[in-house]
């Protein structure tokens, strides 16, 4: 085999993985996955997490993990340490919730 074509064979292939692993990543949790984390002494809390990064519930039209579009976006919730969702800090004086919010959604 070529140098040419063992570099190109390389290059799909790693192409090929991680369209699968960011595939993976946006599947949504398992009920074990999430139970692990609520008894890990973690919670969900609404409006906290960045683009892409929310754990789950990113609202119609998203798959779960990592499909918010919107920083804070109000229906997409990241897990956090349990007594700490209520008193985090974003920008504009906001702060997290328990429960989905109606702020910040996608256009």
């Amino acid at each position: 085999m070529s140098t040419k074509t063992a570099l190109s064979a390389a290059t799909v292939a790693g192409a090929v993985a991680t369209a699968l692993a960011g595939m993976a990543y946006a599947a949504p949790l398992t009920e074990g996955e999430v139970k692990a984390a609520m008894d890990a002494g973690m919670e969900k809390c609404y409006g906290v997490a960045l683009a892409g990064q929310n754990d789950c519930a990113a609202g119609p039209g998203t798959t779960c993990q990592g499909t918010s579009t919107v920083d804070y976006q109000g229906n997409s919730w990241k897990f956090v340490d349990g007594g700490t969702c209520a008193s985090m800090e974003v920008p504009d004086g906001r702060n997290g919730s328990m429960e989905p919010l109606d702020r910040d959604l996608p256009s």
